[in-house]
């Protein structure tokens, strides 16, 4: 049991989040799941390989000392912290002009400041064991920027260049922090699209699909290996080609 990893997977409950979490599951790893939807998160550890050995955290990531809290809970149940992965996140979608104002706290709160209360309070650890690995889940429009989608932009652009100055300030501690930006991928929220925009969207990826969720998750795998130990500040693109 001591030599297995620990990792800690938000917005764990959906999506990509839960397939990321069935994915570190498959591998071995013993896992924190954390989201707001408590119920699904014991269906989902239920699910789970050894289902028995993980834990589920009912948090509101944009809370600072909730978030110090399961951190604290975490690391006192396992005697460690391995990996983090910060992939809570939501969208509140509206052209600028009609945004308003609780739209856009609400987004950057969740996806961005969410991103920081994490990290920080999962440092601390991180840096006495030196060593760890942060995976944080940007996405394609953080990049390319998207219509309507401003404050999804302003936030996963955010979390881009958070992934690089905490990269910068905690390699010498054997720390490694990358992010993932994803594209256009199968989940709850790209199904409420119509159909006409998904066409539109389709016709300028040149892998002419949407990504899976297992896309992203086997990338996040790949990150938190051994093979990844010289990797840090990056972030790769999971978009079928969008983003070229």
């Amino acid at each position: 049991m001591e030599d297995r990893k620990i990792a800690i997977v938000t917005g764990a409950s959906r999506g990509i989040g839960k397939r990321i979490a069935s994915t570190l599951a498959e591998e071995g790893m013993i896992l924190a799941l954390v989201a707001r939807n408590e119920e699904k998160l014991v269906e989902l550890k239920n699910e789970l390989h050894d289902s028995e050995i993980h834990s589920v955290y009912s948090c509101d990531v944009s809370n600072f000392n909730e978030v110090e809290k399961v951190v604290k809970s975490v690391f006192e149940k396992n005697g460690k912290i391995d990996y983090l992965v910060n992939n809570a996140g939501i969208t509140r979608d509206s052209l600028l002009l009609r945004m308003r104002e609780e739209d856009w706290d609400n987004v950057i709160s969740i996806n961005l400041k969410g991103v920081f209360n994490f990290t920080k309070h999962v440092i601390p650890y991180m840096a006495r064991q030196r060593s760890g690995k942060i995976v944080n889940i940007s996405s394609i429009v953080g990049l390319m920027g998207n219509a309507g989608q401003s404050n999804y932009a302003a936030s996963k652009s955010g979390i881009i260049g958070f992934t690089k100055s905490i990269a910068k300030e905690y390699g010498s501690k054997g720390i490694t922090v990358n992010a993932i930006a994803p594209g256009f991928i199968e989940t709850d929220m790209t199904a409420k699209l119509p159909d006409r925009v998904k066409e539109e969207y389709i016709k300028s990826i040149p892998l002419k699909r949407f990504g899976k969720p297992e896309d992203i998750a086997k990338v996040v795998k790949f990150l938190l290996s051994d093979d990844a130990d010289y990797i840090t500040g990056e972030t790769i693109n999971v978009s079928g080609g969008l983003y070229i």
